[in-house]
């Protein structure tokens, strides 16, 4: 049974883990705005969610590179490793390439795919929850 919710909801819980992520970044680069010399990033949904889904959902997996690095488990630190810094904003003369109409905009969309995910597994729970008690919800 967990093996069919596993695939009936894994999928959805790792893009609203995803699109969580995501928005913290998001907000972190309108929250910058004014920083001198920060660099706004952003992550590549699809790649990531690829990533986390090869994972079995517990992330990316946290890389090595010596010996003696403990390989620990994070999930967030996995999604921290698909952390990019964004390409084609302009730079300011005081180093910061945070574009607010551009960040607000991927803001607004993220959100709005966010509810729509988050929807999407309501509505499946509800039917899981149909199906196992017999009347309709």
């Amino acid at each position: 049974m967990t093996g069919m919710l596993d695939r009936s909801l894994g999928p959805l819980a790792d893009a609203l883990q995803v699109r969580g992520y995501r928005q913290q970044l998001l907000a972190a680069n309108i929250a910058n705005a004014d920083t001198p010399n920060y660099k706004a990033v952003d992550l590549n949904f699809a790649k990531t969610l690829q990533a986390v889904e090869a994972g079995k959902g517990g992330g990316l997996p946290l890389q090595t590179n010596a010996l003696r690095q403990q390989p620990g488990a994070a999930a967030d630190l996995g999604l921290a490793a698909a952390v990019e810094y964004q390409r084609g904003n302009q730079v300011g003369l005081d180093g910061n390439s945070v574009d607010m109409n551009r960040e607000q905009a991927s803001f607004l969309q993220n959100s709005v795919q966010y509810q729509a995910d988050l929807t999407f597994i309501t509505g499946k729970i509800k039917i899981l929850l149909s199906a196992v008690t017999g009347t309709s919800v």
